[in-house]
């Protein structure tokens, strides 16, 4: 089981499947990426503010149902949907790369000295967890998670006084959003079923 963790934690294995799939195993492997990415938050703060004088991250408005939604849309969006829609990881890695871009340019400035480069750091973990955990067969899990770690950073803020607490824009935005979720992910469901059938065919 030691050799199992040493090989899935070992940054040469970072876009192969994982060794276990349990909801313990997928746990820890969510712990350990995101507190990397905790790690190079905090470094990246040191760093961009020593080269970048008077750099603050910018701060959009945040929203609790976009946060939690962000979960379902961003996961099937960018790495479901390419991993069944193209039946290749290739795909899903590509899209997760997007994925990190977009993360880095969430700004409403797009001057080099305003891109939001810590929360870029702080996803590019993220990144490979997400991508491992869907290439596993474990898309659902990145889902809930990614969805449950918004949550609580936005709850964590919320309280801190980083930003407001406001729970929606809009009731369209909320609706909007909410069915937009609903769709990508039944679309997800619907590739990975047509997938299986397509697969089982060929036996």
């Amino acid at each position: 089981m030691l050799g199992q963790y040493a090989n899935d934690l070992n940054p040469l294995r970072w876009l192969s499947k994982f060794h276990r799939t349990s909801i313990q195993y997928l746990l820890l492997m969510f712990g350990f990426y995101h507190s990397l990415g905790l790690i190079a938050a905090l470094a990246g703060t040191f760093l961009i503010q020593t080269t970048i004088p008077g750099y603050v991250e910018p701060n959009i408005p945040r929203y609790f149902d976009s946060v939690v939604l962000a979960g379902p849309i961003e996961e099937t969006l960018f790495f479901g949907i390419p991993l069944y829609g193209l039946a290749n990881g290739n795909a899903a890695l590509i899209g997760g790369m997007v994925w990190i871009f977009l993360h880095l340019i969430n700004t409403e400035d797009l001057s080099i000295l305003s891109l939001a480069y810590i929360n870029w750091l702080f996803v590019i973990p993220s990144f490979f967890f997400s991508f491992r955990v869907w290439i596993s067969g474990k898309g659902w899990f990145a889902v809930v998670s990614h969805s449950v770690w918004n949550c609580f950073f936005f709850l964590a803020g919320c309280y801190a006084g980083e930003y407001k607490c406001m729970p929606y824009e809009n009731p369209s935005t909320l609706l909007g959003g909410a069915f937009l979720a609903a769709l990508l992910v039944l679309m997800t469901y619907w590739l990975y079923q047509k997938r299986n059938y397509l697969l089982e065919r060929k036996i």
